[in-house]
């Protein structure tokens, strides 16, 4: 008998990663993933889910090399297993190039990813406006795939899905033992986080399958990353902005930014426009807290907040809330036992 009940909150790539950790782990839990939208409507779906990452100002650093580190290695057997092609996950190499020389030329991730280098000059030549370049191998994830398949893993791990839209955790507080908060940017309402903001971002999705490796300007506004299903381009950084309607001024200089860097752009045909609200924060917010709730303590781990780096990080901290969740166990166990 499953004893313990277990609601995660959220169906973007942090929760389900997160649903799919405690399911396995902890087969005396009762897993329930409880979200609104699930794939292909979530935030996480138009992600252009290419592996490396900016550092964050106040999580230590050993911590954060450790949810790259994880993410990178668990999507990485992924890229390399007979599910590679279902879970729509595969490795993308290419050149992150540079206007000004950064000041930091080796960031923290480039110990994971393969065969971090810095550009010669010869392929910087045609970059010109550019001074300095990072040539990697990384993981591409395509989540529109990634998510589907996560889900169906969760579910033969033993879990539940249950589409609802839950408007506020006194309503689990009967039901379940421990709440896992994965709601991104809804966690605003949800636990009443004013530190969570939308960064509007717009990709597009272009066919130019002569395009095999991907191209980002250091400054993160403009990419081209190469996958599965088409070559997505970038993009937008609007931060406070709602709107989820395509912006045409946007597609446009979208197209323009990614022709100047990549010629062969200009004539490439666009299959789809999409928008989408990263859920940002200055911290993710991956920790636990006991929540007053219908007269009692309920035990709560939030994982959310993870703005542009969302995927990246999403096996890691998914990791880092198992790992509170088995905490809040142990606790619920020494409590039973008093």
């Amino acid at each position: 008998m499953k004893s313990v009940q277990v609601a995660v909150v959220g169906a973007g790539v942090i929760g389900l990663s997160t649903a799919v950790c405690i399911a396995e782990a902890l087969p005396l839990c009762a897993v329930t993933l409880l979200a609104e939208r699930f794939s292909p409507d979530t935030t996480s779906d138009g992600a252009a889910g290419l592996l490396f990452a900016a550092e964050f100002p106040d999580i230590p650093l050993e911590r954060q090399r450790r949810w790259f580190k994880d993410s990178f290695d668990h999507l990485w057997a992924i890229a390399r297993s007979q599910h590679s092609p279902e879970a729509g996950v595969m490795l993308s190499s290419g050149w992150q190039i540079f206007k000004e020389v950064p000041a930091d030329k080796k960031p923290f991730w480039s110990d994971f990813v393969i065969g971090f280098r810095r550009m010669t000059d010869r392929e910087l030549k045609p970059f010109p406006n550019h001074k300095f370049g990072q040539a990697f191998t990384t993981i591409k994830c395509e989540c529109s795939s990634y998510l589907p398949w996560l889900e169906k893993r969760f579910r033969k791990a033993g879990g539940q899905v249950q589409q609802t839209k839950v408007s506020s955790l006194q309503e689990l507080s009967n039901i379940y033992d421990i709440i896992v908060n994965c709601s991104g940017l809804g966690s605003k309402m949800l636990v009443d986080d004013t530190q969570v903001y939308p960064v509007r971002g717009q990709v597009l999705k272009v066919e130019a399958p002569w395009l095999q490796h991907f191209i980002r300007a250091g400054d993160g506004m403009t990419y081209i990353y190469p996958g599965i299903h088409g070559v997505t381009l970038g993009g937008t950084r609007q931060e406070g902005d709602w709107r989820l309607q395509v912006d045409e001024g946007d597609t446009k200089s979208i197209l323009e930014r990614c022709s100047e860097l990549e010629p062969s752009l200009s004539k490439c045909k666009v299959l789809s426009k999409w928008v989408g609200l990263r859920p940002s924060r200055r911290n993710p917010r991956v920790e636990r807290e006991l929540v007053q709730l219908q007269g009692h303590r309920v035990p709560v781990v939030h994982n959310y907040g993870h703005g542009a780096w969302g995927v990246t990080l999403s096996w890691g901290t998914a990791l880092d809330a198992l790992g509170l969740v088995r905490q809040c166990l142990h606790e619920m166990h020494l409590h039973a036992k008093l």
